[in-house]
């Protein structure tokens, strides 16, 4: 389990812990292969364990009555999720799906309550780490109830933007992923992104969006 323990030491709640807690930590957490569009969690079911991602992406979502879905959040290597259940003992709060062949580590709520015990350090962090969560949630919040459509294309844009010469989304997102990411409909980002590229702040060419200008998308914020 060496792959884990390196994880480990690169992951926020495991921060700065003594080698006895990551060693514990370790031998406790599971490694799972997951497959591209294979369900990891569901949400209302019985907790589910605490992921973290090793290779590959998964996404965070909820899905409403009438099946519309909304991303909460696309999580990359070296994320973590589902900790609410792990450490409440409630119900799954969201769904959790593989996008890519990868695989994740896991562990389970009565392994992490016995190594909480030992190892205060790990309750700080768990609190540091969930407070962050927290805003990243208000921010979300803030976002579908105030910023329009456009806005929040252009903040998933410059957020999964990397420095390759030209610039461009890592790992594409499809237009139907981005649309659960945003909140509206695929025919909405289809347009907005459009009318981006009219206003000479990104490239379109073969699905790969190229990101042609970040100020006028900063000025879109």
């Amino acid at each position: 389990m060496a792959i884990v323990t390196e994880l480990l030491e690169s992951i926020p709640y495991f921060s700065g812990l003594t080698p006895q807690a990551r060693e514990a930590l370790s031998t406790a957490m599971f490694e799972k292969a997951v497959s591209r569009n294979e369900a990891l969690l569901w949400e209302g079911d019985p907790g589910g364990p605490l992921y973290v991602v090793g290779k590959g992406r998964v996404k965070i979502f909820r899905t409403s009555a009438e099946g519309k879905e909304q991303v909460l959040r696309v999580m990359q290597p070296g994320d973590s999720f589902n900790e609410v259940p792990v450490f409440d003992g409630g119900n799954n709060p969201a769904s959790a799906m593989a996008m890519e062949d990868g695989n994740v580590y896991g562990i389970r709520r009565e392994d992490m309550q016995r190594i909480l015990q030992g190892h205060p350090q790990l309750s700080v962090n768990i609190i540091r780490v969930l407070s962050r969560r927290l805003r990243e949630l208000v921010s979300l919040v803030e976002d579908l109830s105030f910023r329009h459509v456009t806005g929040r294309l252009v903040k998933i844009l410059l957020e999964n933007a990397v420095e390759t010469g030209r610039e461009s989304p890592d790992r594409r997102l499809t237009q139907q992923q981005m649309a659960a990411m945003v909140g509206t409909a695929r025919e909405m980002v289809g347009r907005s992104l459009k009318n981006l590229e009219a206003m000479g702040a990104i490239r379109v060419e073969r699905q790969r969006i190229v990101i042609v200008n970040r100020d006028i998308l900063k000025g879109l914020l």
